[in-house]
């Protein structure tokens, strides 16, 4: 009885060119697996934390007491941001607090943006090297027509074959990496927009107990 070639067996089928397509496209979509599932669980904690810290801002006593209590918001942009403050303005007479909150304030909001350039680079990536793996494919199945002199469904199905699979590969990739960049890069904003709000606020806050 006849059965159908699965996916696995048409890639095992694949040649050299056309496997290292789809060993690129693997690497990038395993990388961009890891990073969306990263920047969503950070993304939800740095949101929790920010909530909590800033509270516990509003209602605190004095900047030491604010500093330990900081400590414990690891994730939280603005509690990191605090701390770094904290320790450049204590024992010191004169300081530049604009400059020090700006410096402090472009840490958090690079920390914040991290990987999400390789989810962009990913998206926008991909799709072109699953390309090059489909024009390449096309160009096989017309090598192979001029080899035996036949357009066969037998001669040009390999070419076709891995045409189809690298383009299919290079989309999977892609898509996920284009949705999570979009959606991370608002995530993202909205937390540096806390960042910067609270920047204001410490300029206006008075770090000498």
């Amino acid at each position: 009885m006849f059965m159908e070639p699965t996916v696995i067996d048409l890639i095992k089928q694949t040649g050299f060119i056309a496997k290292s397509v789809l060993l690129i496209l693997l690497f990038f979509s395993i990388f961009s697996w890891a990073i969306i599932f990263y920047k969503w669980k950070i993304f939800k904690n740095m949101k929790k934390e920010n909530q909590k810290f800033f509270d516990a801002f509003i209602n605190s006593n004095g900047t030491k007491e604010l500093f330990s209590l900081a400590k414990r918001f690891e994730l939280s942009p603005i509690a990191s941001l605090y701390r770094a403050v904290f320790a450049e303005t204590q024992g010191r007479n004169s300081v530049n607090l604009d400059a020090i909150v700006k410096k402090y304030s472009s840490d958090e909001a690079n920390k914040i943006e991290s990987y999400l350039g390789f989810l962009a680079t990913t998206g926008s990536t991909t799709p072109f090297i699953g390309l090059f793996g489909t024009v390449w494919g096309i160009m096989d199945a017309f090598r192979s027509i001029g080899i035996k002199g036949s357009a066969s469904i037998a001669t040009v199905a390999p070419g076709i074959a891995e045409a189809l699979i690298t383009t299919a590969a290079g989309l999977f990739a892609a898509i996920p990496a284009v949705i999570a960049y979009n959606y991370f890069t608002s995530q993202a904003n909205k937390i540096i927009n806390e960042v910067q709000d609270f920047s204001e606020t410490l300029l206006k806050y008075p770090w000498q107990d």
